[in-house]
């Protein structure tokens, strides 16, 4: 047999709680009530008197007395009958009283059980209909599907901070397990692009030092040939750079980085002499600690995607900032702030088509020719290993802007298992 549901159990205290300690006041009051009435009427008593006095007055009378002792024996005779008749009267109300008290008394503890009964369903409701509600969302939490987005369940106004937290406890459990799937998907990347960057190295070595040799010794028939070979060796070389870098994550102890210094520096080595290049660079940015080759790297592809992007349109630029950031988080979340600096690429090019914004940052995923897609992929995983965070906006046809958030304090280290977050 199923327990009764919490409602009914809460219900069921609830009046039990209201209406049996009400029953037993009432009913201790209505029979003390009717024991008492009786004997504060008096009659027995008075009866005991009369019966006396009328011994009493027998005897005096029985004896010679003045006309003044007779007046007063007669006023004391009759004022003992009035007492007497009085007395009569107030038992004979008391008698009668008894059940009318108990009717009044039972019909109270009616009314009483009624009101007991609705306020505890109201209670009952009130308390349990939100509690259904928030064990309904309790397993939809830990199933991992989305809370009910329709206006709650009415009840106390502390169920709805208990909501509201548990809205923001799933959001945040989402967050984790989304971080937790992209931080195993891309382990699993980094691996593959390790394993690809070492199976690629090792026949390279020979190969490129055989090309060499043949651009010094082969016929001139055979040199369009060896440039072919030359520059398809060449770019292989670099795509398995470009998946050793991605393979693995910033090395060896981290310093303090100048980012305006960075910043500049890469900007003059990243993009065409012919793309104009804006660099704005807040005296006021701190230092931050982190790894100066892997964030360099990191703008540098960011960088080479903006001249990409610019290339062959009239009049388009790229705008690089770095400027102080009071909380890197920036979130509005019950923390003290984490200062750092942030690094803002933006270029007035081609965009991004809106189909492709949400693979931007994954690897593999590429939309130029040659590429390998892995740039953007890099750039994430540097900046996430720094403990920092990137955003991209971008409109097709107009531009595309580029933030990397980064703490002052850096990173501690590589994160474990080689996660890149």
């Amino acid at each position: 047999m199923a327990p009764p549901r919490f409602r009914t159990r809460l219900f069921v205290t609830l009046s039990l709680f209201a209406v049996v300690p009400s029953a037993v006041l009432t009913l201790l009051w209505a029979t003390t009530l009717s024991t008492a009435l009786p004997l504060l009427s008096g009659s027995a008593a008075w009866e005991r008197v009369a019966a006396t006095g009328e011994r009493a007055i027998a005897a005096a009378r029985s004896e010679p007395l003045s006309p003044a002792a007779r007046a007063a024996m007669a006023a004391h005779e009759q004022e003992l009958t009035v007492s007497v008749t009085d007395a009569h009267r107030y038992r004979y109300m008391a008698v009668r009283a008894v059940p009318i008290v108990l009717a009044v008394a039972g019909g109270a503890l009616i009314v009483l059980a009624v009101v007991a009964s609705r306020v505890a369903g109201h209670l009952a409701r009130q308390l349990s209909r939100p509690l259904d509600e928030l064990v309904g969302w309790t397993d939809r939490i830990a199933r991992a599907l989305p809370l009910p987005a329709g206006p709650p369940t009415r009840g106390a106004p502390e169920f709805a901070v208990l909501r509201n937290g548990m809205r923001v406890m799933a959001a945040d459990l989402d967050t984790g397990r989304a971080r937790a799937l992209e931080a195993e998907r891309l382990r699993a990347f980094r691996e593959t692009a390790r394993q690809v960057a070492h199976e690629l190295k090792n026949p390279l070595t020979p190969i490129r030092l055989a090309v060499a040799r043949l651009q010094r010794d082969a016929s001139p028939a055979l040199a369009d040939t060896v440039d072919v070979l030359a520059t398809e060796s060449a770019r292989l070389e670099a795509m398995a750079h470009s998946f050793s870098q991605f393979g693995r994550l910033p090395e060896g102890p981290p310093a303090d980085v100048d980012l305006g210094e960075l910043a500049r520096y890469t900007a003059k080595a990243a993009v065409p002499s012919h793309i104009p290049v804006i660099v704005d660079i807040d005296a006021a940015t701190p230092l931050v600690r982190g790894h100066y080759d892997a964030l360099a790297r990191a703008l540098s592809n960011i960088l080479l995607n903006a001249a990409d992007a610019c290339a062959g349109r009239n009049g388009a630029t790229i705008t690089l900032r770095v400027a102080p950031v009071a909380d890197v988080r920036r979130d509005g979340g019950p923390h003290l702030p984490v200062p750092g600096a942030e690094i803002l690429v933006r270029d007035s090019g081609s965009g991004i088509a809106p189909e492709h914004l949400a693979h931007v940052w994954e690897p593999y995923v590429t939309h130029k020719a040659g590429g390998t897609g892995l740039g953007m992929a890099i750039a994430r995983q540097t900046v996430e290993a720094h403990d920092g965070t990137v955003e991209l906006h971008s409109i097709a046809g107009q531009g595309t802007e580029v933030r990397f958030t980064l703490p002052v304090s850096g990173t501690s280290g590589p994160p474990a298992n080689g996660a890149g977050r």
